[in-house]
C-alpha cells in the first residue's frame, strides 16, 4: 500500500472516530436533557398530602426535600406550620388539596378518618380531577379501601393503597417500606413518588392487597413487641445488662425487629420512642386498632389467632390504664411494673 493511500485511510478512520465520539457525547447530552426535562415537569406538578402526624409529616417533608411542590393539609395547625416553613404550600381542606393536585397522598389514623377525608363534605372527591392518582398510606379495613377505590373510579381517578412499615425513624430518613395494592399502571406511577419517601416498594396485588399484608405484618409486630418486652423484663430481673441481653438476642434465634430496631427498654437504642419517654412513634391505641382489624379479618377467614388475641387484650388493658397515647413499645413499661400479667 502506498504511503499516501495509507495516510488517507488513517485520516478517514480518525474522522469516523471523532464523529462517533461526537455522536456518543451528543446522545449522552440529549439523554441527560430528556431526564432533566422529565424530572422538571414532574417536579412542577403539585403533590397533595393530607395527614401530617408522626409519620405523614416526615413523608411530606421528604417530598419537599426532593424538590417537589407539595400542598399539605391537616386538622392540627402546628405540623402544617412546620411544613410551611419547610417549603410546602398550605390548603384549607382536603377538597382544596385535590383541586390543586392531580397526585394526592393521604396518611390518616383510621377508617373513619379516611372516609371523612375522601368522601366528606370538604373531601377529596368533592373537587377531584379526572385522571388523578390517589395514594392512601393509612392502615385501615381493606373493605374501606375498596369502597374508596370504587368511588375514585367513578370520578375517573386511580387509587392505590400503600400502607407503610418501618416506624418514625424510617419515615424521617426516607427508608420506609411501602406495601401497595392496585392496578399495575397505577402502581408504576405511584412507585416513582413512593421511592422518594421509602427504600422498599412492593406490589402485592389488586386494591386492598396492601392493607391485607400490612394487617398481617402488624399482627406479628404486636405479638413480638410484647414478647420482647417480656424477655427484656425477665433478663433485667435476673440481673442482666439490657444492652448486653439485646446484643445477644439480636445475633441469636430470638431476634426480631422489635428487639433489633425498636427495643422497648429505655437507653438500649437512641433516637426511638423508648428513649424519649415513649413519646412520638406509633401510639398504643393505633396498635390496638390495627390488631382489631387483623382479628376481624381472621374471623372472616376462620383463621386461628391465639397469640394475636392475647396481644390485643394486653393492648386494651394498656390503653385503659393510660398508655393509649404512648408509643406501643411502652408495653415494656407496662409489663415491668407488673408482678404478674
Amino acid at each position: 500500500m502506498k504511503y499516501s493511500t495509507f495516510a488517507t485511510l488513517l485520516a478517514t478512520l480518525r474522522t469516523v472516530t471523532l464523529a462517533c465520539d461526537s455522536y456518543r457525547n451528543m446522545a449522552s447530552f440529549l439523554a441527560k436533557l430528556r431526564r432533566f426535562s422529565t424530572t422538571s415537569v414532574a417536579r412542577n406538578q403539585p403533590i397533595g398530602f393530607v395527614g401530617l402526624g408522626n409519620m405523614g409529616a416526615h413523608m411530606a417533608r421528604n417530598l419537599v426535600k426532593a424538590g417537589h411542590r407539595v400542598i399539605v393539609h391537616d386538622k392540627e395547625s402546628a405540623p402544617v406550620e412546620e411544613l410551611r416553613q419547610s417549603g410546602a404550600e398550605v390548603a384549607t381542606n382536603p377538597a382544596h388539596v385535590a383541586e390543586q393536585s392531580k397526585h394526592v397522598i393521604t396518611m390518616l389514623p383510621s377508617s373513619p378518618h379516611v372516609r371523612e377525608v375522601y368522601a366528606g363534605e370538604n373531601g377529596i372527591f368533592k373537587s377531584l380531577h379526572s385522571g388523578s392518582l390517589l395514594i392512601d398510606s393509612s392502615t385501615i379495613d381493606p373493605a374501606v379501601t375498596k369502597e374508596m377505590g370504587a368511588m375514585a373510579t367513578e370520578k375517573g381517578a386511580r387509587m392505590v393503597d400503600a400502607p407503610v412499615s418501618g416506624g418514625i425513624t424510617a419515615a424521617r430518613d426516607a427508608l420506609l417500606t411501602f406495601i401497595v395494592g392496585g392496578s399495575k399502571d397505577a402502581f408504576e406511577d405511584a412507585e416513582k413518588l413512593l421511592k422518594l419517601m421509602g427504600k422498599n416498594v412492593f406490589h402485592c396485588g389488586s386494591l386492598g392487597a396492601g392493607q391485607a399484608v400490612k394487617l398481617c405484618n402488624n399482627l406479628m409486630l404486636g405479638i413480638t413487641m410484647f414478647g420482647t418486652a417480656e424477655v427484656m423484663n425477665l433478663g433485667m430481673r435476673l440481673g442482666l445488662d439490657p444492652k448486653l441481653l439485646a446484643d445477644v438476642i439480636n445475633v441469636s434465634s430470638g431476634q426480631s425487629w422489635s428487639s433489633l430496631k425498636y427495643n422497648p427498654v429505655p437507653g438500649v437504642l437512641d433516637g426511638i420512642p423508648s428513649s424519649n419517654n415513649y413519646q412520638g412513634g406509633f401510639a398504643s391505641k393505633l396498635m390496638l386498632k390495627d390488631l382489631g382489624l387483623a382479628l376481624n379479618a381472621a374471623k372472616d377467614t376462620s383463621s386461628a389467632t391465639p397469640l394475636g388475641s392475647l396481644a390485643m387484650q394486653l393492648y386494651q388493658i394498656m390503653c385503659d390504664q393510660g398508655f393509649d397515647s404512648k408509643d406501643f413499645s411502652s408495653a415494656y413499661q407496662f409489663i415491668s411494673k407488673k408482678e404478674r400479667v
